[in-house]
């Protein structure tokens, strides 16, 4: 399979935009798909945004901006995407949304076109199922912000083509991404350990063990993280991770995914973190 040139997006959020940023910036062309032109030019005007903060810390030059933008268009129509070498889907985790949009995107893109999904524990199989070319599908993970965060997760089903995960390895490598690739399994590797680790960190504050600022000072200085479990359940979505816990909880069968009530509390009050403005902080 050839590299990867043309690059198509499906929903224009906060992923959507960062896949589209880091592609335009690595010399592709990209589509950015969304229902709503008013979404579609918030994104672009997001990238442009960033693109403008890199080169005030000098990390992005002028020229490269300029030719990242003139390499980045918006679109309203599923159409503007047949000719893409890959199509990425960033929309909400909902399977059955997946599906339905896989299965339009089958009529539309190109033979030997990559449908890649953006999901972060759903299973590629189930996605995959029911498309004219199931072994063009793969599981293309980016973590958030996609231009500033390294890693690519990878994952495969037994139905992917090798030369789909080899072209999306290039394609990950080009774009600036450390890759691992993955088996298609409830939570990957990277949901499956953080949802983990965040679900105990919520039923510790909810247990009066430590405050939530506390909890996360000790992974942050004790085991080196980033950021903190509970921090990072607030930037990634209360309500985003609380689903997340309940897939895997029923998928693997295993009570440590369950959402602590705590978190249900939290997601009933509208409390969602950093979007919202509150959940374990206030933002």
């Amino acid at each position: 399979m050839n590299d990867i040139q043309r690059v198509g997006i499906v929903g224009s959020g906060t992923m959507g935009h960062g896949i589209a940023h880091v592609s335009a910036l690595a010399g592709c062309d990209v589509a950015l798909y969304d229902v709503d032109a008013a979404r579609v030019d918030a994104a672009l005007a997001k990238v442009k945004a960033n693109l403008d903060k890199g080169v005030e810390k000098g990390k992005v030059a002028p020229a490269d901006r300029d030719a990242a933008l003139a390499r980045l268009s918006g679109a309203t129509q599923l159409a503007a995407l047949a000719e893409c070498d890959i199509v990425v889907e960033a929309i909400p985790e909902k399977l059955e949304m997946k599906r339905q949009l896989f299965a339009a995107l089958d009529t539309i893109v190109r033979p030997g076109a990559i449908l890649a999904t953006n999901t972060s524990s759903l299973s590629i199989a189930a996605i995959a199922e029911g498309g004219r070319a199931p072994n063009r599908v793969i599981g293309t993970h980016f973590f958030n912000p996609v231009h500033i965060m390294a890693l690519l997760e990878v994952v495969v089903y037994d139905g992917t083509a090798p030369s789909v995960l080899d072209a999306v390895l290039r394609w990950g490598t080009r774009i600036g991404k450390e890759c691992i690739t993955v088996r298609d399994f409830p939570g990957f590797a990277t949901s499956r350990l953080g949802v983990c680790l965040g679900m105990e960190a919520i039923r510790m504050v909810e247990q009066g063990v430590a405050s939530a600022e506390d909890i996360d000072k000790a992974m942050v200085l004790g085991y080196r993280h980033p950021v903190g479990p509970l921090r990072l359940t607030d930037m990634v979505g209360l309500d985003v991770r609380l689903a997340i816990g309940e897939y895997l909880a029923k998928e693997l069968g295993n009570a440590a995914f369950e959402p602590p009530p705590l978190m249900r509390k939290l997601v009933a009050e509208g409390k969602l973190g950093q979007k919202s403005g509150e959940g374990f902080y206030r933002w």
